[in-house]
């Protein structure tokens, strides 16, 4: 349904299209001129009786009038600038409300409303700092440790997507994802020309989904891109307000592709069916459901309290030893930093999600128990390469839950006292005095530490680029 604004101004245009004047228009509904013009000018909702009057003397339905779409293109531009003048952003300018009239030129209405525009995406720039970011991931890391990592509602949404398709178990082919796709007024195309910034644009107007070529390395991951696009649509997603609402977005969108390529029922009961024989192996899970061990360690947090009772850390970490991603309820002490964020923060040197880069061979994975000030833990870590740099991928859980996995005869043990800087930070005795003066680094500067977050409509993605892209591709046949 119509806003107001929007009902006001469909009202005066099928009025003037009538050739009616406000006096006629009162005569024609027994309603009073300074009645109408308040309706017009969106200042009062008219009842039902008096709209479908309305409705009638302009010789419209009142489906016509309630049509949320502005009637004009100037109207629409009125629309925003009156929005727009309503905003926090404006409001604390503490300039005067400028009305839209009829003697002001289209000209002069698109500059004003380009002026908003501006205005209110450095706002939005201005708040988008690092540390926002930080603290907006803090906020859901801790908000999802609340509820062990699990979302009942969208494990529903992915089990209604997967059920029509018939889907149940086993690796979701990139068909039935076409299928998936289309269920929702979705077609899947391939280009390889995606903006640099974007791993998918999806175009909402024809129903398109941009995802890279299926023949590129790495392809399997085509299935959850496309997967996320589509719970963009069924989840209703609009452009983010902030980078909180941006984190929650991406989460949900992250959380129903891989409850789609690995739907609750069948891997619960592929877990369950590990966990009485003693065996659970997270390369066991990817390889049952053909997802990267990324994918499979990220979905075993989703279910492992739910179901199997399980408390559970997990890791993401760069081969320098930064976080770039943390889950835990199992009490790990993650390294934090002021804000209470991990990641960019340095995880131990001892801890398993680093030394297992050291070792000689990575084809398989590296088992190891790390005694921690918070008691001993028993870590699973797999290593892969990637842009720019190796990673680590690491599921641990206390010791007295190591009973249920594969790896737990493992006879390598290390100790780790961190946070206290002693552990792993400070030199050996006497070596700060050794080379004090004596020694130099040039250090490797992530620039992105002092870079702000890219900013458009979606934090990361250059928008001129992502709009020219969508209007390259409007005219080729999907």
């Amino acid at each position: 349904m119509a806003d107001l604004s929007t009902l006001g101004r469909r009202v005066r245009h099928f009025r003037t299209a009538a050739g009616l004047t406000l006096d006629q228009l009162s005569d024609a509904t027994g309603t009073a001129p300074s009645h109408l013009s308040l309706i017009e000018n969106g200042r009062r909702e008219p009842r039902l009786s008096l709209l479908e009057s309305i409705a009638a003397a302009l010789g419209v339905t009142s489906a016509t009038l309630l049509d949320p779409a502005p009637p004009t293109a100037r109207a629409a531009l009125e629309i925003e600038l009156e929005r727009a003048q309503a905003s926090p952003t404006y409001l604390e300018l503490g300039l005067p409300q400028l009305r839209a009239g009829k003697t002001m030129s289209e000209e002069t209405l698109r500059t004003l409303v380009g002026l908003h525009r501006e205005l209110e995406r450095r706002a939005r720039q201005s708040i988008a700092t690092p540390e926002e970011a930080r603290r907006a991931n803090t906020q859901q890391r801790l908000e999802m440790r609340q509820v062990n990592n699990y979302l009942p509602e969208l494990e529903l949404l992915a089990q209604a997507a997967t059920d029509q398709v018939g889907h149940t178990g086993g690796a979701l082919t990139h068909r039935t994802v076409a299928e998936m796709a289309d269920r929702v007024g979705l077609t899947i195309v391939h280009t390889d020309d995606l903006p640099h910034s974007a791993r998918c644009v999806v175009d909402m107007e024809r129903g398109r989904i941009y995802i890279p070529p299926a023949s590129i390395p790495g392809g399997h991951g085509l299935r959850s891109l496309a997967l996320q696009a589509i719970a963009h649509k069924v989840l209703e997603h609009r452009p983010p307000a902030d980078y909180a609402d941006f984190l929650r977005q991406r989460l949900e969108a992250s959380y129903f592709a891989a409850a789609c390529l690995m739907p609750r029922e069948a891997s619960v009961a592929f877990l369950s069916a590990a966990k009485r024989e003693r065996s659970i192996a997270i390369e066991d899970l990817r390889d049952a459901f053909g997802v990267t061990h990324e994918a499979a360690a990220l979905r075993f947090t989703n279910l492992a309290t739910e179901h199997l009772g399980l408390t559970l850390h997990y890791l993401r970490v760069n081969g320098d030893g930064t976080v770039t991603g943390a889950y835990e309820n199992d009490g790990l002490p993650l390294p934090l930093d002021a804000t209470g964020s991990t990641e960019g923060e340095v995880v131990c040197r001892f801890w398993s999600a680093r030394r297992a880069f050291a070792r000689r061979t990575r084809t398989t994975e590296h088992y190891q128990y790390t005694d921690t000030p918070a008691g001993t833990f028993f870590e699973s870590t797999q290593t892969g390469t990637g842009t720019p740099d190796d990673f680590s991928i690491t599921l641990g859980v206390p010791y007295g839950e190591s009973k249920w996995f594969r790896g737990r005869e493992t006879q390598l043990r290390e100790a780790s006292t961190c946070p206290d800087a002693t552990c792993c930070r400070r030199p050996q005795d006497g070596l700060a005095e050794r080379w004090e003066g004596k020694g130099w680094a040039s250090p490797r500067v992530r620039t992105h530490l002092f870079a702000p977050l890219p900013h458009g409509t979606y934090p990361g993605v250059d928008d001129r680029e992502l709009h020219e892209f969508l209007e390259a591709h409007a005219g080729i046949e999907a």
